[in-house]
């Protein structure tokens, strides 16, 4: 998606549309705990829970935050590695609870994702990081670590890019991504966050205010019925994922409707899906929108597709936890964060 179809500004924008439902009393959490947002001089640690990422491969990231006035503290898992993973569980869990325990980190910019987090999740103690709240940052497998602290925490987080997806040349960077991580420090400081997306005629138009929640959907079915589910009642849930054939998705989205994750929920946002094509022979049939409509077509919530967020270019950082209008008509679909 070209960054003109989607809109990330500070200007309040609203939709004067008669068909559109507006729910704006819905249940739902109001005591959301909410991190200070950082100023000139506040130190960001950046480490390993997933994924090994080296020292060199993290640098324009570094500068980059150090360029907007943050102190930038390296974990000790950057640069380590045990097969695929950023250092043993041992190595990860330990860097990762110095880094929510310490009081003068005021956020966690996890490197990168592919696997790891679900390997530590019960081996972290989050008293430090209730004690000395600050913002967590991440996708992709970091979905666990938000939605283990959305669920034990109640404190919001930040689903964004994260090091490996910083240019390695800010000046020669496409203006989408530019976008994109300019993004993750407009989250970080407490500006308002509006995106804008062209319609679909796959979108169910609505109005919706309520808490903003989800990630990678392999990760949200993979955590059902443990410590790291997430109640998605009264909320607005987005989903993203990538590497996984159509039937896999159709099988991820049933679990949401058995585990009844679509009961009660204000809003759905589907964002970026790269699919596998089909294997010769065994071809699923359907789209990705009819597999999803297919699972709500009982439920009357806004559902909003090709939303700037996934494992695209155009991931763009949202305020898990934090509420949020979501707004869908005919012109599109807006969403726009609160805090």
């Amino acid at each position: 998606m070209h960054r003109k179809k989607f809109i990330a500004s500070f200007i309040p924008l609203t939709i004067a549309a008669s068909s559109i439902k507006s729910k704006s009393s819905l249940s739902y959490n109001k005591k959301i705990k909410l991190p200070p947002y950082l100023k000139t001089g506040d130190c960001i640690g950046i480490t390993c829970p997933a994924g090994y990422i080296s020292a060199d491969a993290i640098r324009p990231a570094v500068e980059l935050m150090e360029s907007w006035g943050f102190n930038i503290e390296i974990g000790k898992t950057v640069g380590k590695r045990h097969f695929t993973l950023g250092g043993t569980d041992e190595e990860r869990t330990a860097d990762l609870q110095y880094m929510l325990d310490a009081p003068h980190i005021k956020a966690i910019m996890c490197a990168r994702g592919g696997y790891g987090v679900v390997r530590i999740i019960d081996q972290l103690n989050f008293d430090g990081l209730m004690q000395h709240t600050k913002w967590v940052i991440g996708f992709s497998d970091i979905t666990v670590l938000h939605n283990h602290i959305h669920s034990n925490c109640n404190l919001a987080t930040i689903h964004s890019k994260m090091c490996n997806s910083f240019p390695v040349n800010w000046s020669l960077a496409e203006p989408i991504q530019a976008d994109n991580i300019l993004s993750i420090k407009q989250a970080l400081v407490g500006d308002s966050m509006i995106y804008k997306t062209l319609p679909s005629s796959f979108n169910r138009l609505g109005t919706v205010t309520a808490p903003l929640i989800g990630g990678n959907l392999s990760l949200l079915a993979s955590l059902t019925g443990s410590k790291s589910d997430i109640n998605t009642k009264g909320k607005i849930l987005f989903i993203e994922d990538t590497g996984e054939y159509l039937y896999n998705i159709d099988r991820m989205m049933y679990n949401l409707l058995r585990s009844k994750k679509l009961e009660g929920l204000a809003g759905l946002i589907v964002g970026g899906f790269k699919l596998k094509a089909d294997d010769a022979d065994e071809e699923f049939g359907g789209t990705l929108q009819s597999v999803v409509m297919e699972k709500v077509k009982n439920f009357d919530f806004p559902v909003c597709f090709e939303f700037p967020v996934g494992h695209q270019k155009n991931n763009f950082a949202l305020k898990c936890g934090v509420v949020h209008t979501l707004q869908v008509s005919e012109n599109g679909a807006i969403l726009q964060s609160k805090l």
